[in-house]
Formats: C-alpha cells, structure tokens, sequence
C-alpha cells in the first residue's frame, strides 16, 4: 500500500480503530494526521500511535493526499464551509458520515469531489470490521483500491453498485451490532432470571455467541439454516426453543427491523 498523506478530519473512536489498524499493520505514523478542537482528543491519538495531530482543519486537508471526513452528520456542514478554499482537485476524499450522500457532500464542499462513500461499523474498533463502500463512476480504480485498501486495516469490505446499496448495508451490518446485543441482553436477563449471577449469565451468552460466530466463520461452504440443523435434534430442547421463536414470527420482526433501518437512514439523508 502507498504511503499518502492522510488527514482525518476528526479523531473519534473510529479514527483511533482506523489509525490503529494502519500503524499496526507498518503505515508510516508521519504520514499520518488526525484534527480535533480539543488537545483532550487529540493528545491520546499522539501518544499511542505517534501520529500527527493539531487543530487546524484546512491545513491539514491541505497537505494531504487523502482527506477522511469523520466528523458526526450534524456537524458536517460547518465543517466542509470552513473547508470549502481547500483545493480539492487532486485529492481522494473518503466519508465515514452517516446520512450524508456523495452529491451533497460535493454541494457541501464546492467541488465536483473525487470521493468514496464508506459505512463501516463499531466492530472495527477490534479489527473485525465490516464496511459498506460506494465509490461514483469517477473515482479511479486506484483510489478505490487505497479506500479499500485503508478500510480493510479495520476488517472486511463490501461495494455496492449503487449508492442507495449504502442503506442497506447500514441494515444489514452498520447497525447490526446493536442487533445482536439486544439478543444478548435477554438471554443474560432470562439466565439471571433462572437463578444465574450476572456474571455467570453474560459468560454463558458471550461465549455461546462467540462461538457460533465462530463455526460460521469456519464453514463459508455450510448454509446457515444446515449449521442450525446440525443443533437442532428432532423433539429436543433446541427444536423446542426454536419453535417458540417461530410461532413469534422471528424472522418478520428482523425482516422489519432492517427495514426500518433501511427507511430511517434514507430520512437521516433528507435532513442533511
């Protein structure tokens, strides 16, 4: 991987996952530099990766070959402003924002942007990322391969042909974490409730998860439903509990939650 000049305009959790994960993996820290109001935010990122940091936006998107927004949605607009006597004919921009399309971020800045869309999620923090790309027709083969290139120092990619393909990604992975904790939380409540400390009934549940994670992982060939049969003995306990889930419509409620995902993240892309 070339060693470009990046620039991360913000320094939160996930900069730190992305910045991690490119030091770790022999990214040059001098080529790198993370902007952020605050020395409290900024101090740490110098510390641990002896990267670049300071407070001054539009230097540091000057510089630099690549310019990453990170800044939360909200922000965005005072950010790009401010950034707007930037040239930007030269460089490849990468958004990790949500809800905010290509077309408006070039609005936002002034510039027919040469920009990659991205949408990666929590579990990048720990290197077991999985990110959502979209790049326009424009964007050159070589800087969708250093996008790709940057965002799998994080964990996995995946393009989407279209950029609404960004919703759904959101559904299926941006937000699913959450999912998953959610069913987690019950488990642990019900195995407390059945006389488990607290403890003992998250040990229970994490590892469970992280063990079928696990065989999922191993077995790329298997179907999931055949990895739920090879649990399922006929009239057992596992048939019994599955059963329950069905009779309460599991699958419509996840199939309406991601739409629901998928429905709110093209609002979220209206109000900004």
């Amino acid at each position: 991987m070339e060693h470009k000049n990046i620039a991360f305009i913000g320094a939160g959790n996930m900069v730190k996952a992305i910045v991690s994960g490119l030091v770790a993996g022999g990214y040059s820290a001098s080529c790198i530099t993370a902007t952020a109001p605050s020395k409290t935010r900024r101090r740490p990122l110098e510390q641990e990766f002896s990267i670049n940091t300071t407070s001054d936006n539009i230097a540091a998107a000057e510089q630099a070959d690549v310019v990453v927004l990170s800044v939360k949605p909200q922000m965005m607009q005072d950010v790009c402003s401010a950034l707007r006597p930037v040239d930007w004919s030269n460089k490849l921009v990468i958004s990790i924002a949500a809800g905010i399309n290509c077309q408006r971020l070039c609005e936002m800045l002034d510039h027919n942007l040469n920009i990659v869309r991205v949408m990666p999620n929590t579990p990048s923090q720990l290197g077991l990322g999985m990110s959502g790309m979209f790049a326009p027709t424009q964007v050159s083969e070589s800087d969708k391969a250093f996008a790709n290139t940057l965002m799998s120092a994080v964990g996995k990619t995946c393009w989407v042909q279209k950029e609404s393909g960004i919703n759904n990604v959101i559904a299926a992975a941006g937000s699913a974490p959450a999912y998953f904790f959610l069913f987690l939380e019950a488990m642990q409540a019900e195995a407390i409730a059945q006389g488990f400390d607290k403890h003992t009934a998250r040990e229970l549940v994490q590892q469970s998860a992280l063990g079928a994670a696990h065989m999922v992982v191993a077995n790329p060939d298997i179907e999931l439903s055949t990895l739920r049969e090879q649990v399922t003995s006929k009239g057992g306990t596992t048939a019994e509990a599955l059963r329950t889930f069905n009779q309460h419509q599991l699958s419509d409620i996840v199939s309406k939650a991601m739409q629901a995902a998928v429905a709110r993240a093209e609002e979220m892309e209206q109000q900004f």
